[in-house]
């Protein structure tokens, strides 16, 4: 989106912006790379490495891939088929954060790392 910002390559017409105030894909590419991908890389390595609190990472990026969502459906006034499946992920992503967050807590400080 941000390397080809009229659509092109992923068969999306720039109509599908007519109702929002964007002129190119090239802003919302922006928004998606951080939210949905820096953010994803941030919990990929909280996960991993266990960092404290690494549930809720994960629970952040479900709601943020879930806001995403809403607003994409607000925005272009229509619901695509794969938002079906992303929807999923984040309720999944959502839930597995708060199990994740829940489990740390009840099993006291994660091996190798302080209280």
């Amino acid at each position: 989106m941000m390397l080809d910002p009229d659509g092109t390559p992923w068969q999306m017409p720039q109509s599908l912006l007519d109702p929002c105030f964007f002129d190119s894909f090239l802003i919302p590419g922006i928004i998606l790379f951080i939210s949905n991908g820096v953010l994803s890389l941030a919990s990929l390595i909280g996960v991993i490495r266990r960092d404290p609190g690494y549930g809720w990472w994960v629970t952040l990026q479900g709601v943020v891939l879930a806001l995403w969502l809403v607003m994409e459906i607000v925005m272009i006034r229509q619901v695509l088929g794969l938002d079906y499946l992303y929807g999923g992920l984040a309720a999944v992503m959502i839930a597995s954060g708060i199990v994740l967050n829940s489990e740390q807590k009840t099993s006291g400080p994660v091996a190798g790392i302080a209280a």
